[in-house]
């Protein structure tokens, strides 16, 4: 049940992504494409607010600086931490476990309700996908809130960066951090060596065999270092949008060299588990010592630890590939 809710989740908000645009942010009369980056802790001054961003839902008006913001999205505390915001929130829903200072609180991350997110009387509030009509009673309520879909590329990524510093009055912290993020990216990218022939790799989203295609943001993030997905294949119409249900035969019979299991903490897979499925033994990445147990929490999310999670994922390439 809980990889189900994880996974129609996950569909909702790249449904929503791909309906949306890139956000942009306005200050005063000038209106920019945010592309960013994230450093000092200096606010903007409250004159100049209000400001004006565009998230996923439009056109949002910020009064002033926020200083109550309620997040019901893992990912945007993740980022708003980043930039300095974290003494700006109030409440977090009960999936935003990271950082460790968030303030988690019972807030329901798949059915949230606008009064139980008003009764924390927040300025701003920030949401990666619209449930039980939460944004129209937002809206009905005069509060402020940015949609922040689930990332499609790493523009994206960029932009949410952006709009969530202008919102707060953290631009420079958010310019800093996209930069940092970007340069951390270049440098493992750039040092790591796979040697002649592409390695393989199946990405699993649940024990139910879905996995991502490289024309997600995870696949094309994974991509970077020169891996091949197996799952291309299976969704090259498209219909899947990217998120294809493989099968058993069909990844023994791709037998990729590297298993990333998404899976790890919502359905207990591991290593051990994987080895003991029927006719996976055989398998390269099992025999190998391929099998990558990812942090699902990481691994979902689309803000700063995308580094850590690429990281992980280089690492045990690089050691297969000086392992052959």
């Amino acid at each position: 049940m809980l990889f189900e809710n994880r996974f129609r989740l996950l569909t909702l908000l790249l449904l929503v992504a791909a309906c949306n645009g890139t956000a942009t942010t306005t200050v005063g009369p000038t209106t920019t494409t945010t592309t960013v980056a994230m450093t000092s802790t200096t606010p903007v001054p409250d004159q100049a607010y209000p400001v004006t961003v565009t998230a996923a839902n439009g056109e949002v008006v910020v009064a002033t600086r926020p200083d109550a913001i309620v997040s019901l999205s893992a990912t945007a505390t993740e980022m708003l931490f980043a930039i300095g915001a974290g003494d700006q929130i109030v409440a977090v829903d009960s999936l935003s476990n990271y950082p460790p200072e968030a303030p988690v609180t019972d807030l329901a991350a798949f059915t949230p309700s606008a009064e139980a997110v008003a009764s924390y009387s927040p300025d701003l509030v920030v949401i990666s996908f619209d449930a039980n009509d939460l944004l129209a009673g937002l809206t009905e309520l005069e509060i402020p809130t940015l949609l922040m879909p689930a990332a499609a590329s790493l523009e994206d990524v960029w932009a949410q960066f952006g709009a969530l510093g202008a919102a707060t009055g953290n631009v420079d912290e958010a310019a800093t951090a996209v930069a940092a993020i970007q340069a951390d990216l270049d440098e493992l990218v750039a040092g790591t060596d796979l040697g002649g022939d592409a390695l393989t790799y199946y990405y699993e989203l649940g024990p139910t065999y879905f996995s991502a295609t490289s024309s997600t943001f995870i696949g094309s993030l994974i991509g970077r270092l020169g891996l091949q997905n197996i799952a291309d294949p299976a969704d090259a119409d498209g219909t899947a949008f990217g998120f294809p249900q493989l099968t058993a035969e069909f990844i023994i019979a791709a037998d990729p060299d590297l298993i990333l299991l998404a899976d790890t903490l919502c359905c207990g897979q591991n290593a051990a588990v994987v080895g003991a499925r029927p006719g996976w033994e055989a398998m390269q990445a099992v025999v190998g010592g391929g099998v990558v147990e990812l942090n699902d929490d990481i691994a979902s999310r689309w803000g700063p630890r995308i580094v850590d999670l690429l990281t992980q994922i280089a690492g045990a390439a690089s050691e297969l590939a000086a392992a052959a």
